[in-house]
């Protein structure tokens, strides 16, 4: 299995086709297949494309990474990684949830490195608490289907889901409940003591392609607070998704690819 070894974490990561490169970026608790099983479809019919899936410290087959304490270090390594992995290249960046938070930390850094970013259900304010959201409710259910799953699976599938039926759980199942049944969950909460970047992020205007997609069912990150920061970042779309909660890229999925086609597109015609 690949490893890239970032000093105080070896990161467990995928590395698909050739090309211009983007690196995807999970959220908090899953691994790298919720972002391999949104992302890979776009890439179906897309060449000249390399694909970077890491897992981040904690999180899926990512080993070695008890001496992280922040999110400042988890921060760290995935910019190690993007050291090691991509020395002197550009690139661009999809962040999920926390990884979106991650991508805003990249950018803070070294915008002049990111040629493009797309935020999906971004993780704004860390303190759950502070963020504006929606209540959580769904906008369709099969009752039908719902009523074959345990308590268990459905008390947790509609705890977040917004559209619940057969195909959104499969793929709930197999993208995102696998990676977080892995997650080291004593490392995670002492992760979410120092939860925020010690440092502000947003400060500065970024100038490149981008897109931001929210649901506006979306209980956990919601869209409202990621409609607040857009003003610094000029070139990105933004899209609020209804019939769409944190899981909107397996809500939406049609949405989703065509929004995502549409910024690589974009990033694609830059200095043309």
């Amino acid at each position: 299995m690949p490893y890239c070894q970032t000093g105080k974490v070896e990161l467990y990561y995928e590395d698909w086709g050739e090309g211009r490169p983007i690196v995807m970026i999970h959220g908090f608790s899953p691994d790298h297949r919720l972002m391999s099983g949104c992302m890979e479809p776009v890439f179906r019919e897309r060449k000249g494309w390399r694909r970077l899936y890491i897992d981040l410290p904690g999180m899926g087959k990512s080993r070695y990474y008890q001496d992280i304490r922040s999110s400042d270090e988890m921060l760290e390594a995935v910019l190690s990684f993007l050291d090691i992995m991509l020395p002197g290249e550009t690139y661009c960046l999809a962040g999920e949830s926390y990884g979106g938070y991650i991508v805003r930390g990249i950018i803070a850094g070294r915008p002049e490195q990111v040629d493009g970013a797309a935020l999906i259900c971004p993780m704004i304010i860390p303190e759950k608490e502070d963020r504006k959201l929606p209540a959580q409710s769904a906008v369709y259910t099969d009752a039908n289907f719902v009523e074959k799953l345990t308590k268990e699976q459905r008390d947790d599938f509609s705890s977040i889901g917004v559209v619940l039926d057969e195909y959104t759980w499969n793929r709930y199942n197999e993208e995102i409940l696998s990676g977080i049944r892995l997650a080291d969950e004593d490392f995670l909460a002492d992760i979410k003591v120092r939860y925020g970047f010690s440092f502000p992020v947003d400060q500065e205007e970024f100038h490149k392609p981008g897109l931001f997609i929210t649901g506006r069912q979306d209980a956990v990150t919601g869209y409202i607070d990621a409609f607040s920061i857009l003003k610094q970042y000029t070139r990105t779309s933004f899209a609020v998704l209804d019939r769409a909660g944190h899981n909107l890229q397996i809500e939406q999925p049609e949405l989703f690819n065509a929004l995502v086609q549409e910024w690589l597109d974009r990033v694609g015609r830059e200095g043309e």
